[in-house]
């Protein structure tokens, strides 16, 4: 008996697009009528619009346009990918990178297991204040050789950084393009319910990271003192010795002032894309690699990231051939439309499952709160539910499924980059992410009897 093999993540993500173009042949065209909402400055769907539109299947030539046209839709993330891989590689090729990691451990001797809590609890942060996901791939050199330092597989990098993040993010409290776009949208005051949000948002973190750890610690193999001293000796060797302090500096001020621009600034993606290129050009410098050794660093680093940026581009292709066809808001409908008629309780949970069957075509967060939340919140205001509990269902149901959506280009990236299968990911994963998404509809169904 054959046993069956998860196909390449660019063949699943292919299969997407295809499917996405078959739909726009068999479902109905339709669309919603939408205006500008001047609290978020977004456009958002007009409640009752809906109506159908002349059909615009996608044809097979159409379809394998769209593929490019997805990457080009995507391009300031697939740049910011392409400039911070080639940034890391060229503070890896200086010896900085290890020397770093080398003098963490020296440090942490004996209790090492602090090290995974610790960077949860960081990138979990980071994922509810920001919604950190793609910035997380330019550090996949550090987590990965810090992660083979202390024996664990390259899958507890993903784990405790982008799995942390997008825990985060979804029982965040204040998470700006997830909680606060929808309570804009729902009219509700930013930061209301924040202190029940924060209530579940601690057994969630912990439960993710507990799980994360027991299984680092089943699949960790102690490193040998030989391949420690090989690393340390490659430290010690790189091109930029003696010089690996000044380098290690620089990058930290470097994510100092990356917190304070995406927290404080609002900086988009080319901000972040220009501040890793100054990274690896100072840190190319500072460590003794010269112009040209710099330069080459960028190449390889482009070269190494090269698969992990096509497919963010490749997943963001699959929205533009179900947009081209029109059935992103017939599917919207067919899904929102029977939830009318289900008692409270079940409408929240209905919510719930209608926000997880949409972020599969509609990878993102934002955009998947400007497009239903107008839907819903009336709805709820007929049946009688709390906006605040439509608010909850779409936080939980839509950033949960971060953690095991094919679509989500960050997460298909950051596999990529650390050698990580996607059928190995879900089989970690996905256990967790039901535990928490069971966690999460608990809170919504406690939320109604509460009064949030």
């Amino acid at each position: 008996m054959t046993r069956f093999r998860f196909p390449h993540p660019l063949v699943l993500l292919m299969g997407f697009i295809v499917l996405a173009a078959a739909l726009s042949y068999v479902l109905p065209a339709g669309e919603f009528v939408r205006r500008l909402d001047a609290a978020t400055q977004r456009q958002v769907v007009v409640p009752g619009s809906y109506h159908p539109v002349p059909a615009t299947p996608v044809g097979p030539l159409q379809t394998l346009v769209d593929v490019p046209r997805g990457l080009l839709d995507a391009g300031a993330v697939v740049f910011l990918i392409f400039l911070s891989g080639g940034a890391f590689t060229v503070v890896d090729r200086t010896g900085a990178l290890r020397y770093g990691v080398d003098w963490l451990l020296a440090r942490a001797h004996g209790r090492e297991w602090l090290v995974l809590p610790l960077l949860a609890a960081f990138f979990a942060t980071m994922g509810a204040l920001e919604n950190m996901g793609e910035e997380i791939i330019a550090l996949v050199p550090v987590l990965v050789l810090l992660m083979r330092r202390m024996g664990y597989p390259a899958l507890t990098a993903v784990a405790i950084s982008t799995g942390a993040a997008a825990v985060g993010a979804a029982f965040s409290p204040l998470n700006p393009f997830q909680v606060g776009v929808a309570q804009k949208l729902a009219q509700l005051p930013a930061l209301s319910g924040g202190a029940y949000r924060v209530a579940l948002l601690v057994p969630a973190l912990v439960l993710w990271t507990a799980t994360t750890m027991r299984h680092a610690a089943r699949y960790r193999v102690v490193p040998s003192a030989a391949d420690a001293a090989a690393d340390a000796e490659a430290a010690e060797q790189g091109p930029g010795a003696g010089r690996h302090g000044l380098v290690l500096l620089l990058m930290f001020g470097v994510f100092a002032l990356f917190a304070y621009g995406v927290v404080r600034l609002n900086w988009d993606f080319d901000q972040m894309s220009a501040l890793f290129l100054a990274l690896g050009i100072g840190a190319g410098v500072l460590g003794g690699l010269g112009l040209s050794g710099t330069a080459d660093g960028f190449v390889a680093g482009f070269r190494d990231m090269a698969f992990s940026a096509m497919l963010v581009g490749f997943a963001r292709a699959i929205f533009v051939v179900l947009e081209q066809g029109h059935i992103v808001d017939t599917l919207v409908q067919a899904l929102a439309a029977p939830l009318a008629h289900l008692p409270v309780a079940a409408a929240a949970l209905g919510m719930m499952g209608v926000q997880t069957a949409l972020h599969l075509p509609v990878p993102s967060v934002s955009g998947q709160a400007t497009l239903t939340m107008p839907l819903l919140v009336p709805l709820a205001d007929l049946i009688g539910l709390s906006r605040q509990v439509v608010v909850l269902a779409f936080q939980y149901a839509a950033g949960l499924c971060e953690l095991i959506t094919p679509t989500n280009g960050a997460l298909m990236a950051m596999l990529a980059a650390c050698g990580v299968g996607f059928d190995e990911w879900l089989r970690f994963a996905g256990p967790r992410y039901l535990a928490l998404l069971a966690l999460g509809a608990a809170g919504v169904v406690a939320a109604i009897y509460l009064g949030v």
